[in-house]
């Protein structure tokens, strides 16, 4: 068995052998609702977003999957129920995102830029992280936005 999340519908799981996150999904879910977040770069710049929030697994399992486009403005937040290394995948998302990695000091750890639409690669963290933020392809280079910035949303405070 292995520990695989779905990005774009990104809950870790364990899998028996040949099953896969999102097999019975077939469309995208309504939208969640949204949260206020803010990336502070290390120059002082803030990148304001609307995120929507995941609270159940099966909204983390669904995620983005099946959406056509991503705000420059929004995206998607998962934050774990404890500190893990995440490890996800584009099955069922056909626009590219940049999954930002956030860590237990709410700074960015590691940032996976215009991930391949509908691929089954693995893409990971590299470090355990508390939450997972997918955005707009491409949209931390246009910003400027970089490891080691700060993260600053209500729902990384949880206990």
């Amino acid at each position: 068995m292995s520990r695989l999340a779905s990005a774009c519908g990104a809950l870790l799981l364990l899998l028996p052998l040949g099953a896969r996150a999102g097999d019975d999904i077939t469309a995208a879910q309504p939208e969640l609702p949204r949260q206020k977040l803010v990336i502070v770069s290390k120059d002082g710049t803030r990148h304001v977003f609307s995120v929507e929030l995941t609270r159940t697994p099966r909204e983390q399992e669904v995620g983005l999957m099946y959406r056509t486009e991503i705000r420059p403005d929004g995206g998607m937040l998962f934050v774990w129920p404890e500190l893990q290394r995440a490890q996800m995948w584009m099955e069922h998302c056909p626009v590219p995102e940049d999954m930002v990695f956030i860590g237990a000091d709410d700074r960015i750890a590691s940032i996976a830029e215009n991930t391949v639409p509908e691929s089954l690669a693995v893409i990971d963290s590299g470090v355990p992280v508390k939450a997972t933020l997918e955005l707009q392809g491409g949209l931390t280079a246009k910003e400027n936005i970089n490891v080691g910035d700060h993260v600053e949303a209500a729902a990384l405070r949880h206990p």
